[in-house]
């Protein structure tokens, strides 16, 4: 069997042998003394190909990127610099493992950000994603991806961790949680609910239910019309593929300890409302899914009414106001939705390494998912930032704020790395319960400002915004940390983040990040034959989402770089 040059390389990494084939084979960089030897071919990505009908677009394999130097810090890239690898490992965000067949899914929101007939407002893009049944299989071929690269691919070490930066689940139901930690653990996972003989969801033919503004994969019922996804934007028939999607199949599973950071997909319903609401809990249980909603609906009306009294608006619509269309649906136990304590206790329950996955036993007696660890001379500091109250964007509050500084305070001797879901930008929400003990929360601003004040601290990594973005936080005094941003698994480009920190021996360090394509083949070999197929298939439907065309890869200095600060410990 041909053994092509890239598979070379990876054995040889395998094999520990690195430094002898660094002085022979092509593309390996003979580094100084104080350097790990290291490849510096990295895989192919991804682009969106020549579009066809409706602008409908393949997705062909391209060559990666290289590495772009910044100095945006106002630190230098000193010629010569030794880069000595310290530590690597992966950032997962956003994965938004979905029950796609759920009462508490909101598709039929998703109509009101259509680019026609009314201008769209980003309000409700996403509620629904064509390929959204896919999403357990498209973290799965990313955990395969990872295993396979194993080692950071500019200073060769040894992947340390993965740690995901929240929305580990789309909706905080049970069942989303534990395929989530069940595709990263390894094993048998079903991304199945209700009745696990056959599809029932807005993507299915049902002719009763038959609705043009979804894609329906297996084509339309006899004397309906074909949808607006085919007829609009040109989007295939693919036989079988809801039967494909609800198959078990057998995730890999991480060849590392991974983290897990808590996001507002996590814990409120779909990001935006308090999970502990008795009603709403009552349907996601329940046996009723709205399909269609009724004609006329005002966008400004509709989201201060969901955001008011979400369970007062869908019982209403559930029970037939305004001639909205209503599915029966088998009900599910495991779509209850979860407290943040039973989010985090399901990481002890579920196993895996390490025991909790970052969570603490103070987290998991008190509720809080807000914690720190270390790892040599770097120190990993955990925040929660999701509001409970509501709403999408994220705050702290003040008990956790004075945690944190504590903390930092305590840091001097570490290299400190800070994680969230939200960015600091997306962290302005200020809303506190009503009645009752109300504390001031903290936003991002103030939350930025404390982490400057720390020398210590050379990153923010965080996700939230599905988008691929690398901004230098300056220091007044000079310096500063770089806030990292990666874009989601649900969305185009449907990519993760390697993250490896260097010592140049210079009074600096490299932080080096590189972004990592799941496993799923290109559209030439998409199909429906196993959950990998089906990633790739996934990653072309993502790409001619219409909410969501290619605005989650950034620019090149977003993505495969190198970004120069101060060693705090020189």
């Amino acid at each position: 069997m041909e053994i092509s040059r890239r598979d070379l390389i990876r054995k040889t990494i395998a094999a520990g042998g690195l430094a002898a084939a660094a002085t022979t084979m092509p593309g390996i960089l003979r580094s100084s003394a104080h350097a790990d030897p290291a490849p510096v071919s990295l895989p192919p990505t991804y682009a969106p190909g020549t579009p066809g009908f409706g602008g409908y677009r393949p997705v062909i394999a391209v060559a990666a990127e290289d590495h772009t130097v910044r100095a945006g810090l106002g630190v230098p890239a000193n010629a010569g610099r030794a880069r000595q690898g310290l530590l690597a490992f992966v950032q997962l965000s956003d994965v938004h493992v979905v029950d796609a067949q759920s009462p508490m899914r909101l598709e039929w929101t998703d109509r009101l950000d259509d680019p026609s007939p009314l201008p769209a407002t980003g309000l409700f893009s996403s509620s629904y994603r064509p390929h959204e049944m896919l999403t357990g299989q498209v973290a799965d071929s990313m955990v395969r991806a990872i295993n396979q690269i194993a080692a950071g691919p500019v200073t060769g070490k040894p992947l340390a961790l993965a740690i995901q930066t929240g929305d580990n689940s789309d909706n905080s139901q049970l069942n989303e949680v534990r395929w989530n930690i069940g595709v990263l653990n390894g094993g048998q996972v079903r991304v199945d609910s209700g009745n696990l003989t056959r599809w029932e969801g807005v993507a299915d033919s049902t002719a009763a239910t038959y609705d043009t503004a979804y894609w329906h994969p297996h084509g339309n019922p006899a004397g309906k019309p074909v949808d607006r996804p085919r007829a609009e934007y040109g989007f295939p028939v693919v036989p079988g593929l809801l039967d494909a999607a609800r198959r078990p199949f057998t995730a890999e599973g991480l060849n590392m300890p991974w983290y897990s950071v808590f996001g507002n997909h996590d814990g409120l319903v779909q990001g935006n409302f308090p999970t502990s609401t008795l009603q709403l809990n009552l349907l996601a249980l329940g046996a009723l899914k709205i399909v269609s909603p009724p004609l006329g609906l005002n966008p400004a009306q509709l989201l201060d009414d969901l955001m008011t009294d979400p369970a007062d608006l869908l019982t209403n619509l559930l029970g037939g106001a305004l001639n909205t269309v209503v599915r029966a649906v088998t009900p599910d136990l495991n779509r209850r939705l979860l407290t943040r304590k039973q989010v985090v206790e399901q990481h002890f329950t579920m196993g895996g390494l390490p025991f909790g996955h970052g969570f603490t036993a103070t987290n998991r007696q008190q509720g809080t998912a807000y914690y720190s660890f270390d790892r040599g001379a770097f120190r990993f500091i955990v925040m929660d930032t999701v509001n409970p109250n509501g709403y999408a964007d994220g705050s702290l509050d003040k008990t956790q704020f004075a945690w944190l500084t504590a903390l930092l305070e305590q840091s001097a001797d570490k290299v400190v790395m800070v994680f969230s879901h939200h960015t600091s930008d997306t962290m302005g929400n200020p809303l506190v319960a009503t009645g009752g003990s109300i504390e001031p929360r903290v936003t991002g601003g103030t939350v930025l400002d404390a982490l400057l004040a720390t020398p210590n601290v050379v990153a923010w990594i965080n996700g939230h915004t599905h988008r691929n973005k690398i901004t230098p936080r300056p220091r007044p005094a000079g310096g500063g940390l770089w806030e990292i941003t990666t874009a989601s698994h649900i969305d185009w480009p449907q990519q993760a983040r390697i993250i490896e920190v260097a010592d140049n021996h210079d009074g600096t360090l490299s932080i080096f990040t590189t972004m990592v394509d799941h496993a799923g083949p290109a559209s030439s070999g998409a199909g429906t034959a196993n959950a990998q197929e089906l990633a790739g298939l996934a990653r072309e439907l993502s790409a001619n989402d219409w909410h969501h065309h290619l605005d989650g890869s950034g620019a090149p200095e977003d993505r495969n770089v190198e970004l120069l600060v101060t060693n705090p410990l020189s």
